[in-house]
């Protein structure tokens, strides 16, 4: 009887350090799907915390001195107001403007 019950508790140890077969297909998975929610959460959270003036540059064309609605003769006014070109450029890219609208 002793030896019976040594071979029956001895198959239950066995049975019961073996932990079954793991987390199967279904718990690696589910394991990957929520590890790449988590990083994608934090990527986004980053995102949003810190945003990039890529962003507005991207709105306006590239050019960030550009005012989302702006018309490029008020652009042009408004950069020779501010002094950032001259009269002769000014002159020359009014032209150019007038020319490029009338088809010529």
């Amino acid at each position: 009887m002793e030896v019976l019950a040594r071979e029956v508790l001895t198959k239950e140890v066995v049975t019961m350090m073996g932990y079954g077969f793991g987390m199967g297909v279904g718990g690696w998975i589910a394991m990957a799907v929520f590890w790449v929610a988590v990083i994608a959460l934090v990527v986004w959270l980053v995102v949003r915390a810190f945003p990039s003036s890529r962003r507005d540059d991207a709105v306006t064309g590239g050019y960030p001195s550009v005012a989302p609605g702006e018309t490029p003769d008020q652009l042009l006014d408004r950069r020779f107001a501010a002094g950032e070109i001259d009269v002769a450029t000014y002159e020359s890219m009014r032209a150019t403007l007038r020319a490029s609208r009338s088809g010529k």
